[in-house]
């Protein structure tokens, strides 16, 4: 007579977040972000983040500085960093405040309301014949919980420091420097001297 095993239970393999015909549904089963599908997919801003947007080598700066900062995207010729949700809200006054008022910066924020195109999620292979030229794409990725040490404004009473994580307002000054050096070196590199010319 012969012994049959008792039958076997597999689980049904999961699949890999960078596999599937929708990379981009990773951002709501990973991280629990807000995604409005396209093409190309959104990321909602105003609900778990906002983003300050300055052009790419104004932000490639910003890395270069000793200025923590969250997770980091670019899409063609604009950097997108991650901030604390809320933050948008407080751009045009810390701008006041660090005596940036008034000057042309090319330095936005997007809060409630904005979406983001969505970067392919890490380690999602993205083929150069596949992605269209200037897609989003991550230099500093987000991981799960990541909201917590977003950039933001110290609560009253509250210093910054690591257990704080990064302070909205030197990476906002950061930002605007490298901003203002930036539109001041693409000034020179036309030729325009029909503007007065400032120095930070």
């Amino acid at each position: 007579m012969a012994l049959t095993a008792p039958p076997v239970t597999v689980p049904i393999p999961r699949a890999p977040f960078d596999g599937g015909p929708d990379p981009a549904s990773w951002y709501e089963r990973v991280l629990g972000w807000t995604v409005v599908w396209g093409p190309p997919a959104q990321l909602v801003t105003g609900v778990r983040f906002d983003v300050l947007e300055l052009p790419a080598d104004a932000g490639a700066a910003v890395l270069r500085r000793p200025v923590p900062t969250g997770p980091v995207a670019v899409m063609g010729r604009r950097m997108r960093f991650l901030v604390a949700a809320g933050a948008a809200d407080e751009l045009e006054g810390l701008l006041d405040w660090l005596e940036w008022g008034g000057v042309a910066l090319d330095l936005a924020a997007l809060g409630t309301g904005g979406r983001i195109t969505a970067p392919a999620p890490p380690g999602h292979p993205v083929d150069a014949e596949g992605s269209p030229r200037g897609a989003a794409v991550w230099l500093r990725p987000p991981e799960q919980g990541c909201e917590a040490l977003l950039p933001a404004l110290p609560a009253p009473g509250q210093g910054s420091g690591p257990a704080r994580g990064p302070d909205l307002v030197r990476l906002v000054a950061a930002a605007a420097t490298e901003c203002h050096r930036a539109r001041l070196g693409r000034t020179v590199r036309t030729g325009r001297t029909d503007q007065a010319v400032a120095f930070s």
